[in-house]
């Protein structure tokens, strides 16, 4: 569903990801880690053509990703939850989720149903302000929202960071039972290894904006963990 290969991203002149080549199959789960500063944010935003430039080869669905517009990667069913959420606070939890759908190819503005039985609690708020919500809440509406235009992939960058442990486990569940039950492709950047070890399919390992490892999800051992990403 997403490949890339030799696959360079820039911000100014510079090069933060470097010959990067990677494979993700439709119902896959990825998992990227890595220390911080070394392109895992940047990945993502590059899958969604927020860089200043890519070169390389980059594909979604057997399409060239690489020159077409952030909205149009979105309408193609690519959605993105970035770092800080990016919940309009001034809006509802409604408002919200119907911005979702905006690129949505049918049209429609129904929120879809298995969003309030994913996530009870933005049922509940459904006419509270984004920015009255706690952080884990946000959280939980920032996918609703990602869910709203029924997407082919989502991309996440780091979603438990910061949240309290009882709404991050809500949360772990929620991707769990995406990819394995409903069969919905995920890209995922965790420093949650755990997480990536028991659900994800397989893992990219980033060190300086290039892959210094990669294997199956099992195979992100201790061992692994105290190697490249112990401090």
């Amino acid at each position: 569903m997403l490949e890339a290969k030799a696959l360079y991203s820039y911000y100014g002149k510079s090069p933060i990801l470097q010959d990067l080549d990677f494979k993700v199959k439709e119902g896959g789960f990825l998992g990227i880690v890595g220390r911080n500063g070394v392109g895992k944010t940047t990945l993502l935003r590059t899958i969604m053509g927020l860089t200043d430039r890519a070169d390389g080869m980059l594909s979604f669905n057997s399409s060239n990703l690489l020159g077409v517009s952030t909205p149009d990667r979105a309408a193609a069913g690519i959605a993105y939850i970035p770092q800080g959420r990016e919940v309009i606070p001034r809006f509802t939890v409604r408002e919200n989720l119907v911005m979702g759908m905006f690129s949505r190819a049918d049209k429609s503005r129904q929120i879809p149903e298995h969003i309030f039985e994913l996530f009870p609690m933005l049922w509940d708020f459904i006419d509270r302000r984004g920015g009255d919500l706690s952080g884990g809440q946000q959280q939980q509406l920032a996918i609703g929202r990602a869910l709203a235009m029924d997407p082919k992939i989502l991309l996440l960058d780091e979603p438990t960071e910061g949240i309290q442990p009882n709404i991050v486990q809500q949360i772990e569940n929620v991707i769990r039972k995406l990819n394995q039950e409903m069969g919905l492709t995920i890209v995922l950047v965790e420093q949650n290894t755990r997480f990536v070890r028991q659900t994800a399919d397989s893992f990219l390992l980033l060190d300086k904006g290039r892959v210094a490892l990669r294997g199956k999800g099992e195979e992100l051992t201790s061992e692994v963990i105290h190697q490249y990403l112990a401090i």
